[in-house]
C-alpha cells in the first residue's frame, strides 16, 4: 500500500511538470530574432551570408584585346565595379546584385599620329607630331571616366568557384584628349576638353570567380563619340583580373 501511494505521488508530480511545461512559451532561437540582411564584404563565405546584404566589390584591371579603330595602339581600364551594391543571395548558389561603381578607360594612339580637337567645333581628328619630335618621349591618349551601374548574376558551380555575368549602364561624365611630346629637349603638353562623348552607353561583362578573385571579359559595343564628333571607336573587348569579384 505504501508503494502504491509513492507511485501515485510520482505520477501526480510528473503530470504537474508536464502541464507547467506546456504553459511556458516556446524558446525563440537567436537566429529567428536576427534580421535577414547585413553589411558585408565580398570575401565572406556564402554559407555565412544573409539573403539581403549591402557590400562593395570588384576592383579590376584590364587591357584591350580588340578595337574597331586601327589607329589605337593599346588600351587599358581600371575601376571598381561596385562602390556600393545591394545583393540578394538565394543561399542555394545564386546571387543577384545591383550597384554603382566608377570606371576609367584610356586609349593610346599609334605614332606618328596624335589627337587634335578644334576649339569651336569640338571635333576630334588626328594629325602628325611636329617636326624633330623625340620619338622616345611622346604619347597621345584618349581618356574616359564614367559612373557605372552593373546588374549582375552569379551562379556557384563548386564550393567557391562560380560564374558571373551581367550588363552595365555607363554615364560617361568626362572625356579628355591629351598629347605629350619633346622637341629639342623642350617638353610640350596639350590637353583638349569639352569632347562630345556619348553620355550613356551599355556594356556586357562576364567572368569566372574563385572566392573573391576572378578573371573577366568586357564588351563595349557603343561608340565613344557622338556621331560626327570623332573617329568611330566601338566594339572594344577587354580582358582583365578582378579582386572582390
Amino acid at each position: 500500500m505504501f508503494a502504491a501511494m509513492l507511485a501515485m505521488a510520482s505520477m501526480n508530480a510528473y503530470a504537474d511538470e508536464a502541464i507547467a511545461s506546456s504553459e511556458q512559451p516556446a524558446a525563440v532561437s537567436a537566429d529567428e530574432n536576427e534580421k535577414d540582411w547585413e553589411v558585408t564584404h565580398p570575401f565572406k563565405s556564402d554559407k555565412d551570408r544573409k539573403h539581403w546584404q549591402l557590400t562593395s566589390s570588384g576592383i579590376y584591371f584590364g587591357a584591350g584585346i580588340k578595337h574597331s579603330w586601327d589607329l589605337i595602339n593599346n588600351s587599358f581600364e581600371v575601376g571598381m565595379l561596385n562602390l556600393l551594391s545591394v545583393e540578394y543571395n538565394t543561399l542555394h548558389g545564386q546571387t543577384f546584385s545591383l550597384g554603382a561603381g566608377i570606371h576609367h578607360r584610356s586609349y593610346s594612339i599609334k605614332r606618328p599620329n596624335m589627337l587634335f580637337c578644334g576649339n569651336t567645333n569640338h571635333i576630334v581628328t588626328t594629325t602628325d607630331y611636329p617636326e624633330n619630335y623625340n620619338d622616345d618621349n611622346r604619347s597621345s591618349n584618349l581618356n574616359l571616366w564614367a559612373a557605372q551601374f552593373p546588374l549582375m548574376f552569379r551562379q556557384k558551380i563548386y564550393k567557391s568557384f562560380g560564374i558571373k555575368i551581367g550588363g552595365i549602364m555607363n554615364w560617361n561624365f568626362r572625356a579628355l584628349a591629351s598629347n605629350h611630346y619633346e622637341i629639342l629637349n623642350a617638353e610640350y603638353d596639350l590637353t583638349y576638353k569639352g569632347l562630345k562623348q556619348k553620355k550613356i552607353t551599355f556594356d556586357a561583362i562576364g567572368g569566372l570567380t574563385l572566392g573573391g578573385f576572378g578573371v573577366y571579359c568586357r564588351y563595349s559595343p557603343n561608340q565613344f563619340f557622338e556621331d560626327g564628333y570623332g573617329p568611330e571607336i566601338k566594339d572594344t573587348w577587354t580582358l582583365g583580373v578582378c579582386f572582390g569579384f
